[in-house]
């Protein structure tokens, strides 16, 4: 079932959070997020690497630890790329215990989403993402809670929604909030679909013994922007 309306964005408690928002965008916060943008979109041109990068289009955002700032930098990414002239973007909750990011965007906590979508092998992604009063963000809720929730991202019925939601369209960049790589197993799962990981380090905070082992759980071939 679809869910109707569109998600109005708290651009004000967004701005107050230092996170960008597009009202502002020649803040230092906006330069600094096309500075990270660039490499990535880059990436998924195929315009860096001899071999293109299977899937470049999927970008995970993930950390080591909690607190160490992914989720600020997956919602300022995303709306960083959704201010470029020929890119849309498809903004995943994919932190389905904790469903902040989705908060912070003033998604409902009622929304079905992502792990509603698994569950149900007839559904369509159509039909959960959400629209915002950002014209080229959309948003997939994570949805319910639920105590499988690492095998469900594990499963085929999520792979094959990967390469779907990958090749449906090649203008679509889609940004998942991933759960931090050492609290959970759900993010090690997730990092195996994804073609670009960004992995956010909090400077003089996250202990370095944690970043390589967080580092150490993704697979060599992954191309990973700290």
């Amino acid at each position: 079932v679809r869910t109707t309306g569109i998600v109005q964005i708290p651009f004000r408690e967004l701005r107050n959070l230092g996170i960008l928002t597009p009202d502002n965008p020649r803040s230092a916060i906006a330069e600094e997020y096309r500075t990270i943008k660039r490499p990535l979109l880059i990436n998924i041109a195929g315009d860096s690497v001899t071999t293109p990068i299977p899937h470049g289009n999927l970008i995970m955002v993930t950390s080591a630890l909690e607190g160490d700032g992914k989720t600020f930098c997956a919602i300022s990414l995303a709306l960083s790329i959704a201010m470029e002239q020929d890119k849309t973007v498809l903004f995943v909750d994919a932190d389905t215990s904790k469903a902040d990011a989705g908060k912070m965007l003033g998604v409902a906590a009622t929304s079905p989403g992502l792990i509603d979508l698994l569950q149900n092998t007839r559904a369509s992604v159509a039909d959960f993402i959400l629209s915002t009063n950002v014209e080229k963000l959309r948003i997939l809720p994570a949805g319910s809670v639920h105590t499988h929730a690492n095998e469900l991202l594990a499963s085929a019925r999520m792979q094959q929604l990967m390469v779907e939601l990958s090749e449906e369209d090649p203008n679509r960049v889609i940004i998942f909030d991933s759960p931090p790589l050492l609290l959970t197993t759900e993010a090690t799962v997730l990092s195996d679909f994804m073609g670009q990981i960004v992995f956010v380090v909090s400077a003089e905070l996250t202990p370095q013994h944690a970043v390589r082992q967080a580092i150490e759980q993704i697979g060599e071939e992954k191309m990973v922007g700290m």
